[in-house]
């Protein structure tokens, strides 16, 4: 069915959110759903539903599809009859086809459905999450106004009336909710379908290998039987959790509550895009046919594309909160019971405008005990505060907070090869040794081919020793003694009367590189003996070739999805074992991302990438390298991280993951069951639960999520190359463009169109401050487009003034919101929906231009790039100071940061509000007057372009947010213009 990033589904691969009802009619509360044991209770539950307006209504009972499908006792509707239609047609099809017809009709048919599933119904959901685009046709087209289109609403008020029950109202209920019964009648048909297709197409390739003995037959039809029980179980549960509101995206059209997760959720990550898809490889197995794996994978493939294109998006959109970067939160050290996120992680870094999915997710149930989600070192004592001060005399002595001390101690460090810089003499070293290792075989050509593989060998060998011995012990022994920061304060002078923080800081950086250094040096020497070792199959079809690269790969994409999932969790701090070093720093740990399913990832899923080279090698070489780097890994967290921990942290480490707990639930729920029915065995039936408990605990912790590592492996890479591949395109646009334009003009009076800029002051000047909103009215003949937009341009770029010749680069606003999709024109009709002939547009935030220059604003015809209208020519401009002293650079880069902020009293520092604000901003004693916050990265971008502009003085965004305070940039941009200043060929630094 579908799925959900947080959401799931029980047939084909449906929804995973559940949802909390509403119980008032006036406001939605969150109230979780009646487990089972409460069925007995007579009290009806009555669930409200909230469309986008504000209307609030009684949501009627559905059926589920299977229900209401396949019983004959619930009538059916013209949908469900075509939908039972095709389902027989497919059946009869494969019964009448010979099998090598039918192998290659269901591998297309099914391609037709899984692409109507993932593509269809993914760009369908997208438009109505963002636009309300299908509810908005339904109202445009009058599907539903028994006025404008009887037939049609007569006919979709029998569909629904007839499948229904005597609670649904089809006049009283809002459109919003019958437009989500229909949609979820032509879901049944695509996943229906969908599921039926793949099952007729593997059975077309069911064959028995005459290659395998009788064990190995009997072995592959019992995992791929429990494989299917395994997908059907899940299915159910999932349904079971988020009920048809959340298995057909209810929440795509109206509100019935937050999301609460629990059950099937808390057992893997997605589970009904991950786990949920096991009897793809059930089947597999049970047909013994490698085309029906292949496809299998694509499939899987194309359900996590569909994940990461609506449902992840969606939820942010709908559940997401914005976060505020650079938030001063202050270093209360105390210790509380809380829950941990295996290493050390500091949630309170995150720089996301929203949410991790993750994160927005609540596990625990109505009558379990929450966790508390922070704790603190027991080292601490009361608030640490740290002297600081601007240039203002009367400023009180500032706390130091999360933020300032997390950027004292990490700069952008490079984390394997990500935040390089080679003019870093750590990262310069790193390149050039990985280099050497990258081209070893080119350069030891004389070598016997068994010296070379010894020599190799020794290689990967000692890097893995010293990685997990050498590193180890040292940690172990900083853990014990600060026996790194001992060797620091001993051997190095550190001036100042903080040096011995000095020296922490010092060992710590030493530290960090290192640890890369090592890291990296480990995994590509094991990867260089891998690729010495492996020989291309001559027959790929002989023996088990195939299946052996096959998982191969797969284990070293799911060691790099745990490592990239570990490290969003854990940030800089906990990747670089942080606790080991920093005392002041009061650690944040939850169970936020992976950490919410495994206590300890690493433990079972770190190696992946070794046993994966070790499969794709088939060297013994290799393997035994592989055991040599589980048990050094093994002793590393046994020995040195766990110790570590117990000291740090005692009795609050957390007992049981979400996937034991869900094993634990599942076999307890189980075992109640049956000791109500069979009292004599209960005893019995208790012992046989708990060891089956502790056996899955150990068995599942090792292989829960392996399916998963398909959605977020493939993420940062596809992230990374369309970023690059936009600026690419972007930068080609800026160049050169083949501009869209009408052929036909003659029916509008282009006298009528113009421009008219509103000064922004009254000494009339076109001048506006760069970040500054550019006010403009236009005004357009009766007949004008709904799909004009006026678009800002530097003067000159565009030679032609009468067709635009180049991108606006994101500048520009459109005359009517409504008739455009992000940068796309919409193209609905509206007869008898009148045109505006006049109006006004604000530029703002984005729309604007952060540099200086002169500009000019085009009026362009109906989504083209036929130019109408032109403003007259003005200025964007930059306030610098008269003289470079801290006031008045202070001056100049406070109206930077205001406007950077787009003026939002909660962002900008205390001392440029008005008066009457700057109490209430103030209220917050860590916070200072001087003090900024950001709500995304494109802030700090504007605000360091703005000082480019000002002052001569680069800065990267990082180091924007890393200070976020006026005085400190205010210092830095005078430093750095009297450091630069003989170097400057026009006196700017």
């Amino acid at each position: 069915m579908a799925t959900l990033p947080s959401a799931q589904q029980p047939t084909a691969g449906l929804k995973q959110r559940k949802v909390t009802t509403i119980t008032d009619a006036s406001v939605l509360v969150d109230e979780p759903e009646h487990e089972e044991e409460d069925k007995d209770k007579p009290k009806e539950e009555i669930i409200w539903g909230k469309t986008p307006d504000g209307t609030v209504f009684r949501v009627p009972t559905t059926h589920d599809v299977l229900t209401s499908l396949f019983d004959p006792r619930q009538p059916k509707s013209h949908l469900d009859a075509l939908t039972l239609f095709t389902l027989s047609a497919q059946i009869v099809l494969f019964i009448a086809l010979p099998r090598n017809v039918s192998q290659i009709l269901f591998v297309l048919y099914f391609a037709f459905w899984r692409t109507a599933y993932d593509a269809g119904l993914g760009w369908v959901l997208t438009q109505q999450s963002k636009k309300r685009w299908v509810v908005r046709e339904v109202k445009n087209r009058g599907w539903m106004d028994k006025k404008r289109r009887p037939q049609v609403a007569a006919w979709i008020q029998k569909q629904l009336e007839g499948k229904m029950g005597k609670d649904y109202d089809f006049d009283t209920l809002p459109i919003e909710y019958n437009t989500w019964l229909i949609f979820r009648q032509f879901v049944d048909i695509i996943l229906l379908n969908d599921f039926v297709a793949y099952c007729m197409f593997a059975f077309s390739h069911f064959r028995v290998p005459n290659n395998l003995s009788m064990t190995m037959h009997l072995l592959r039809w019992i995992c791929g039987f429990l494989l299917i029980a395994f997908n059907w179980w899940v299915k159910t549960e999932a349904h079971h959790v988020v009920k048809d509101y959340g298995w057909y995206w209810g929440d795509v059209f109206f509100a019935r509550g937050n999301l609460v997760f629990d059950g099937v959720f808390e057992m893997a990550p997605h589970p009904m895009y991950s786990v949920g898809y096991a009897g793809y490889y059930g089947l597999s197995l049970i047909v013994g046919s490698y085309a029906v794996m292949f496809v299998s994978l694509a499939a899987h493939a194309a359900q996590f594309g569909f994940l990461l294109y609506f449902e992840n998006p969606h939820i942010a959109r709908t559940y997401g909160q914005k976060k505020m970067i650079a938030q001063r939160t202050p270093l209360v050290k105390r210790r509380t019971e809380a829950v941990l996120g295996h290493r050390r992680t500091t949630s309170s870094i995150s720089n996301a405008d929203t949410p991790d999915i993750t994160e927005a997710e609540t596990t625990e149930s109505e009558d379990e005990p929450r966790e508390p989600e922070i704790i603190t070192t027991p080292r601490s004592g009361g608030i640490t505060p740290l002297s600081k001060h601007s240039s203002m005399d009367d400023k009180p002595t500032e706390i130091m907070t999360a933020h300032d001390l997390l950027n004292r101690y990490f700069h952008k460090d490079a984390v394997v090869l990500w935040n390089l810089d080679l003019l870093r003499s750590s990262d310069f070293t790193l390149v050039v040794l990985l280099g050497y290792v990258l081209f070893l075989p080119l350069v030891l050509p004389k070598l016997s081919e068994r010296a070379c593989l010894i020599f190799f060998f020794l290689h990967a060998l000692a890097w893995r020793l010293f990685h997990s011995f050498g590193l180890g012990l040292l940690l172990k022994a900083q853990s014990e003694r600060k026996w790194i920061v001992r060797h620091f304060i001993k051997h190095y002078h550190f001036p100042g009367e903080e040096g011995a923080k000095r020296a922490i800081e010092e060992a710590f950086d030493n530290w960090k590189s290192m640890y890369n250094l090592s890291l990296c040096m480990t995994y590509t020497s094991f990867g260089a003996l891998a690729f010495k070792t492996y020989h291309i199959p001559v027959n790929w079809t002989v023996g088990g070739e195939l299946l052996r690269h096959t998982l191969g790969f797969f284990l070293v994409f799911l060691h790099i999805w745990t490592a990239s999932e570990s490290f969003k969790v854990l940030g800089l701090f906990g990747w670089f074992f942080g606790d080991f070093f920093i005392e002041d720093f009061p650690v944040q740990l939850d169970y936020s991302g992976i950490y919410r399913y495994l206590n300890n990832p690493e433990k079972s899923m770190s190696g992946a990438a070794v046993w994966g080279l070790a499969l794709l090698s088939g060297s013994k070489l290799v393997f035994a390298l592989a055991v040599i780097t589980h048990l050094a890994h093994w002793w590393f967290l046994s020995a040195v991280e766990m110790p570590h921990m117990k000291k740090l942290y005692g009795d609050t480490l957390r007992k049981e993951a979400g996937f034991t707990r869900t094993i634990r639930k599942v076999a307890t729920k189980n075992a109640r069951l049956l000791e109500s029915r069979l009292a004599k065995q209960a005893p019995e039936i208790k012992k046989v639960a708990e060891e089956v408990r502790e056996t899955l605990e150990k068995a599942f912790e090792e292989t829960a999520d392996a399916f998963e590592e398909f959605l977020a492996k493939s993420q940062p890479k596809l992230v990374e190359v369309m970023q690059e591949t936009r600026s690419l395109i972007e930068l080609s646009k800026n160049r050169l463009i083949l501009p869209r334009v009408s052929s036909n003009l003659s029916s509008y009076d282009k006298s009528k169109y113009s421009l008219t800029l509103v000064r922004p002051s009254a000494d009339g000047a076109l001048r506006w401050h760069i970040g500054e909103p550019i006010h403009v009215k236009w005004n357009a003949p009766s007949n004008h487009s709904r799909r004009d937009w006026i678009g800002l341009y530097r003067v000159g770029a565009s030679r032609s003034r009468l067709v635009t010749e180049v991108n606006s680069q994101g500048h520009w606003r459109p005359i009517v919101d409504e008739e455009w999709d992000g940068d796309t024109a919409l193209h609905n009709e509206r007869p008898g929906v009148k045109v505006p002939e006049h109006g006004e547009v604000t530029f703002g935030g984005k729309a604007l231009p952060w540099r200086t220059g002169n500009f000019e604003l085009r009026y362009h015809h109906d989504g083209m790039y036929n130019v109408m209208a032109l403003s007259a020519p003005f200025e964007i401009y930059v306030d610098q100071p008269s003289s470079f002293d801290y006031e008045s650079v202070h001056a100049s880069l406070a109206k930077i940061v205001v406007l950077g902020l787009d003026s939002d009293p909660a962002l900008v520092p205390a001392c440029t509000l008005p008066a009457s604000l700057r109490s209430q901003a103030l209220g917050d004693p860590v916070l200072d007057a001087e003090d900024f916050r950001f709500y995304s990265a494109d802030q700090a971008k504007r605000i360091a372009e703005g000082i480019k502009q000002a002052f001569g003085i680069e800065f990267a965004e990082e180091v924007i947010v890393a200070d976020a305070k006026l005085s400190t940039l205010t210092k830095k941009i005078l430093e750095g213009r009297e450091l630069l200043a003989p170097f400057s060929e026009r006196g700017e630094a």
